[in-house]
């Protein structure tokens, strides 16, 4: 009895050590772009990028969905920095701001 309980404790030790590491994943990194097209009826844009690392992505134009309140904030021909993650399934914008403004 007294053996079980301690392996129960020894794996309950283990399991709460690794949670902080399961919850850390690596924030998406900005990535330079240029703004081709804002198709805000659709809810997407149209972004010629550098490589994203997190999606695994070579550089490439690509649409992605964006927020509403992202799309107002470009036109096309703008130059910005942003980040981009797969939500439900779909590729999409999750930040983005004028490269002149970004760090």
């Amino acid at each position: 009895m007294k053996t079980n309980f301690l392996r129960a404790l020894s794996a309950l030790a283990l399991t709460l050590c690794t949670l902080p590491a399961l919850a850390q994943d690596d924030p998406a990194p900005q990535v330079a772009g240029e703004i081709r097209r804002v198709d805000a009826d659709a809810g997407k844009l149209t972004i010629r990028h550098q490589q994203i690392p997190n999606l695994d992505m070579p550089p490439m134009t690509m649409v992605f969905k964006a927020a509403p309140a992202l799309l107002r904030q470009v036109h096309e021909g703008q130059k910005v920095r942003f980040t981009a993650a797969r939500v439900d399934g779909a590729l999409t914008v999750t930040s983005l701001a004028d490269q002149a403004d970004a760090p």
